[in-house]
């Protein structure tokens, strides 16, 4: 009788360091921060002339150790004519930040957006080895270009 109560006394102080182990390392999990997919800097000038010729710049980079396929653009909220209309295809992986180019000309104040979309396309990245995020797969940043 006595050895059964060892036992029973002996499972339930292993019960009780499993369950304090497995809270620690679920607190630990949590403490990670997470990878962002998209990292995003546009840059384009807050004030032009109707002259003038604007210059934008898209800088995208990822956190994720994953490569993935990418396509990029501008929209904008009135028509805009000539290389503003260019999308580039690109792979982007984590060593290797891309950057995209668009010069164009604008008549009147505008609202643009960049806009990034993680698209499943093979060809693109080598070995086709990209991955697509599960919980988002476009992602834009809005700008405003006043014109004098």
């Amino acid at each position: 009788m006595r050895s059964l109560q060892l036992l029973f006394g002996a499972s339930h102080a292993a019960l009780l360091l499993v369950l304090c182990l497995q809270l620690g390392t679920n607190t630990a999990q949590e403490d990670t921060p997470t990878r962002q997919p998209i990292i995003m800097n546009f840059q384009l000038p807050q004030v032009t002339r109707s002259t003038d010729e604007v210059a934008a710049k898209l800088t995208v980079q990822t956190e994720l150790r994953e490569c993935m396929v990418i396509k990029t653009y501008l929209v904008s909220s009135k028509p805009i004519d000539g290389s503003f209309n260019y999308r580039y295809s690109a792979c982007l992986c984590d060593d290797y930040p891309r950057n995209f180019y668009w010069d164009f000309q604008v008549n009147s104040t505008v609202r643009m957006a960049a806009v990034v979309d993680v698209i499943p396309q093979s060809g693109i990245c080598p070995n086709d080895e990209a991955v697509v995020p599960i919980k988002a797969n476009r992602f834009t940043i809005l700008r405003t270009l006043f014109v004098v």
